[in-house]
């Protein structure tokens, strides 16, 4: 299906203005008609007066970035996209199936009343609301956030994942006439590329694994590599949605954990992995000043110390040096042997 742009000219107001005063015109001329017998004239305006509204059902507003897909008798006639007041056949409809569909996205958040106008009416002391749901279409850039996902990554780890995604449409028809839905379409095929590349990755760098599929073992990551992850995700989605006329502009990751049964387990072990890097820093670094230490003391010949003496003295300032807690010196009166 492709988009057929329709550039008629903006005569809605001309028309409005025209229906109104043939009504006006019409009144006085039937009361006329009635007083002298001219049923020519008398069927003429009855026949207006039923049937004059028709023309105003072709009247068709359109604000900025709003399309309109016109089909006549079901045939899909041509798109109007163009901001202005417009007459087109009145027998015309617009055709918009996602029109009801409330999605987790901007122009959807405000309680499922966007896009429609609600009329109160007063019958019988009861308020009923009628809701008159606007078939046209929006090519503004929208924002999808679909509810998040537990998805298992490239080590079998669940980890809970969220998206946002920046559409719009581009191409009406393909929107309304290639997919039954494009916004339940588009949140579909945004969860299954989410899916389709988050198992691909291991949520923190893991030895051996290949992210890009070129053989090679990388640090890729969905926490170090979120970027990356998303433009995937984003080129995964457009492959997807190309044939429903929607452009995805941006996708982001807005959420990512570990599941909830596995978090504690990751946590300790996030830990154990920082303690014993500590560990080995502290280590390094005791080791160095021992060095440092016995250098400097052989050096400047402060005093002699047989291997026995320095072996104690090594375990004593790495005691020091690399215990949790403050040393407690012990003054030792007596002679050094």
């Amino acid at each position: 299906m492709k988009e057929k742009i329709l550039n008629n000219k903006k005569n809605g107001m001309a028309v409005l203005i025209l229906v109104v005063a043939l009504y006006l015109v019409c009144v006085p001329l039937l009361i006329m008609g009635l007083g002298r017998g001219l049923w020519p004239l008398n069927i003429l305006c009855v026949l207006w007066l039923a049937l004059g509204w028709i023309p105003l059902l072709g009247l068709k507003v359109l604000k900025p970035q709003e399309a309109l897909v016109l089909t006549l008798f079901g045939k899909y006639i041509g798109t109007l996209k163009d901001d202005g007041f417009y007459f087109v056949n009145p027998f015309c409809s617009a055709v918009n199936p996602a029109a009801k569909t409330k999605l987790n996205q901007s122009g959807d958040v405000d309680g499922g009343k966007s896009g429609s106008a609600l009329l109160s009416v007063a019958l019988g002391g009861q308020t009923q609301a009628a809701e008159l749901t606007s078939k046209k279409i929006s090519l503004k850039a929208m924002t999808l956030s679909n509810s998040r996902q537990k998805i298992n990554d490239c080590l079998g780890n669940p980890v809970e994942i969220g998206i946002a995604v920046i559409w719009r449409v581009v191409d009406t028809a393909k929107a309304v006439f290639n997919v039954d839905n494009y916004k339940e379409y588009l949140s579909l095929q945004c969860d299954s590329a989410l899916r389709d590349i988050v198992r691909l990755y291991p949520y923190d760098v893991a030895p051996g694994v290949d992210t890009t599929g070129d053989g090679v073992a990388d640090e890729g990551s969905l926490r170090g590599s979120s970027e990356t992850v998303a433009r995937r995700i984003r080129d995964e989605i457009q492959q997807k949605v190309e044939e429903a006329g929607i452009e995805i502009l941006e996708a982001r990751i807005t959420y990512l954990a570990y599941a909830p049964e596995i978090a504690a387990v990751m946590l300790q072990r996030q830990q154990a992995s920082a303690i014993i890097d500590a560990r080995k820093m502290i280590v390094d670094g005791a080791v160095g000043m021992v060095e440092m230490a016995l250098e400097r003391l052989s050096e400047n010949h402060t005093v002699e110390l047989d291997e026995e003496r320095k072996a104690a003295m090594v375990s004593n300032l790495l005691v020091v040096l690399c215990g949790n807690r403050d040393a407690q010196p012990v003054v030792n009166s007596g002679s050094l042997y």
